[in-house]
C-alpha cells in the first residue's frame, strides 16, 4: 500500500471515530435535557385516589329481625360491597349460624350480645349506617343508647322504632292490638307458665312467611328462610323497661324510617303510626316491597342507604 493511500485511510477512521465520538456526546446531552418523569406527582395522585376512596367508603351495620339471621341480608350485602362499602351482617345470639340456643338466653342483653361487640370493634372515630329490621329495631335502638357517637345514622327499616324515656314494648303492644293470634297461621309459638309475660319464643310457619311476609318476594327466597328459621324469644319483660333508652343517648341519634309499602305484616298503616308517635329525621318509601324488602326490593333499599350514608356521614 502506497503511503499516501495508508495516510488517507487513517484520516478516514479518525474522522470516523470522531463523528462517533460527537454522536456519543450529543445522546448524552439529549438524555441530560429529557424531561423526567414526575414520579412524586404520580405517587401523590395514587394517595388522592386512595384517600378519595377511603373518603366515600362507608360502613354499614345490618341487623336482621327474628327467626332470621344475618344469611337475610345476602343481596344487600353484594350490591352495597359491589359499589366499595364495608358490610357487618351480624347474627345476633341463637339466630343465624350463632351457636347459642334459645334455651340458653333468657336476657335480651344476652340476645344483642353479638351486635355490642361488633360496635364496641368499631373505632371511635369511626361513624357508621346502621339498619335494623322488624323486631331487629329494638336491637339497634339499644346499640344507639350504648354507641351514640359511632352512628351516624340509625335506619329503621320496616322496623319497630321505640321512643325514649317511655317501654319500647309499647311499640310491640300497639302491633298486637292492630293483629290478632288467629292470623299467625302456621306459627310455633312456646309459652312460660312461670313468667308475667308468658310467650317465651316462637318460629314463623312456612305458610305464613310465604303468605305474609314474602308475599313479593322470589319463591326461592321463602323455601331458603324455611330451611333457616329459628325459634326467636321476645324478651318482654327486658323491652317493657322505660329507662331502657335516654333521650340524651338513643334521641341523639338521626333517624331514617323507610317504609315498604306492601308490607302484609308491619302494614303501612302500622308502619306510618310508628312515624307518626316518633318523628324521625326523614322518611323514604318503597313500592313493590313486603316485609322482607331487603329480598324483595334489595336494589331500590341500597340506593335508599347509599343516599343516607351520603346525606348523614
Amino acid at each position: 500500500m502506497e503511503p499516501k493511500q495508508e495516510e488517507e485511510e487513517e484520516e478516514e477512521e479518525a474522522a470516523a471515530e470522531a463523528a462517533a465520538e460527537e454522536r456519543r456526546k450529543k445522546q448524552k446531552r439529549d438524555d441530560m435535557n429529557e424531561p423526567k418523569p414526575d414520579t412524586t406527582r404520580e405517587a401523590e395522585a395514587e394517595t388522592e385516589t386512595e384517600t378519595s376512596n377511603s373518603d366515600t367508603r362507608r360502613h354499614f351495620v345490618l341487623v336482621h329481625g327474628p327467626c332470621h339471621g344475618g344469611w337475610v341480608w345476602y343481596k344487600l350485602a353484594t350490591l352495597l360491597r359491589s359499589a366499595g362499602h364495608r358490610v357487618s351482617a351480624i347474627d345476633l345470639a341463637g339466630c343465624g349460624v350463632d351457636l347459642a340456643r334459645i334455651e340458653d338466653l333468657h336476657t335480651f342483653d344476652e340476645h344483642v350480645a353479638p351486635l355490642m361487640e361488633a360496635m364496641a370493634s368499631i373505632p371511635e372515630d369511626e361513624k357508621i349506617v346502621a339498619v335494623g329490621h322488624c323486631f331487629g329495631g329494638y336491637a339497634l335502638s339499644l346499640a344507639m343508647e350504648r354507641f351514640p357517637k359511632r352512628i351516624a345514622a340509625a335506619v329503621f327499616a320496616t322496623a319497630l322504632m321505640p321512643k325514649q324515656w317511655t317501654s319500647p314494648a309499647s311499640t310491640l303492644d300497639e302491633f298486637f292490638q292492630r293483629d290478632h293470634i288467629e292470623s299467625l297461621m302456621d306459627c310455633q309459638l312456646s309459652f312460660d307458665q312461670d313468667r308475667e309475660n308468658p310467650l317465651a319464643s316462637y318460629t314463623y310457619g312456612p305458610k305464613f312467611m310465604a303468605t305474609i311476609m314474602y308475599n313479593c318476594c322470589p319463591p326461592e327466597d321463602a323455601t331458603l328462610a324455611t330451611l333457616l328459621a329459628r325459634p326467636s324469644g321476645l324478651y318482654l319483660e327486658d323491652i317493657s323497661n322505660e329507662t331502657m333508652l335516654s333521650g340524651e343517648n338513643y334521641g341523639s341519634v338521626a333517624r331514617v324510617y323507610i317504609i315498604s309499602k306492601q308490607d302484609k305484616l308491619y302494614t303501612e298503616d302500622y308502619q306510618r303510626w310508628i312515624i307518626e308517635t316518633n318523628p324521625p329525621k326523614e322518611v323514604k318509601e318503597i313500592e313493590g316491597s313486603d316485609h322482607m324488602l331487603m329480598l324483595s326490593k334489595p336494589q331500590d333499599l341500597c340506593n335508599c342507604l347509599l343516599e343516607i350514608a351520603e346525606t348523614y356521614v
